[in-house]
């Protein structure tokens, strides 16, 4: 008996050792990261002054369409008669003058003509920077072709390095306007017939006197 309570005794002094608890390492917190917030974008403004399609005086800044031709350098789109701008050409009853009429009907057929106004008038013409579809300039063409010469207190010059080396000399009623030799030209008042609109090639001159 002694013993057993000896062994009882000596046994509930022995240290139970308790198993190890896990250790629990704290989350590292993660390292922020700034988000930029995305911006929806605002609609344009609307243009305080948004582009106008007319001319001070009320005139639209651009006629297009098929053109009658009064002469070398006057053309008529939509019953709007337009001097092109920067070049001379001989009026009709002059020397030349017809040559240049027929060569604008041939470079117009079947042509819509695009006409730039300049908000500048020759008389009862408005000026313009008339162009074909393939954007050649009428007036460069007229003057390329010798029948017509630059004007440059109109176009600073911007035509004359395409003259050719006689334009000056044939059109000499031209060159006498311009140093004004010549009396200001009846178109003043009243224009030549216009030809129609070209729908077919323009006719021979086979009568027409150089």
């Amino acid at each position: 008996m002694f013993r057993l309570v000896i062994r009882w005794f000596v046994g509930g002094k022995k240290h139970h050792t308790s198993a190890p608890r896990p250790v629990q390492r704290e989350a590292r917190a993660a390292r922020p990261v700034l988000v930029h917030p995305v911006q929806a974008h605002a609609p344009p403004k609307p243009c305080a002054h948004p582009a106008q399609s007319t001319l001070p005086n009320g005139q639209p800044k651009v006629l297009t369409g098929r053109a009658w031709i009064i002469d070398g350098d006057t053309i008529r789109i939509k019953k709007t008669d337009i001097r092109l701008a920067g070049i001379d050409a001989p009026e009709v009853e002059d020397p030349f003058g017809q040559k240049a009429k027929s060569a604008m009907i041939k470079l117009c057929w079947g042509k819509v003509i695009t006409a730039h106004l300049t908000g500048e008038m020759s008389y009862h013409r408005v000026v313009a920077v008339c162009r074909l579809p393939d954007g050649r300039d009428l007036a460069a063409e007229l003057v390329r072709q010798g029948l017509a010469i630059d004007w440059p207190k109109f176009s600073g010059g911007r035509y004359r390095h395409l003259e050719t080396s006689d334009a000056r000399k044939k059109l000499w009623r031209c060159v006498a306007l311009q140093e004004g030799r010549r009396p200001p030209r009846a178109h003043q008042t009243r224009l030549p017939k216009a030809a129609p609109p070209p729908s077919s090639p323009p006719p021979a001159w086979p009568g027409h006197r150089r």
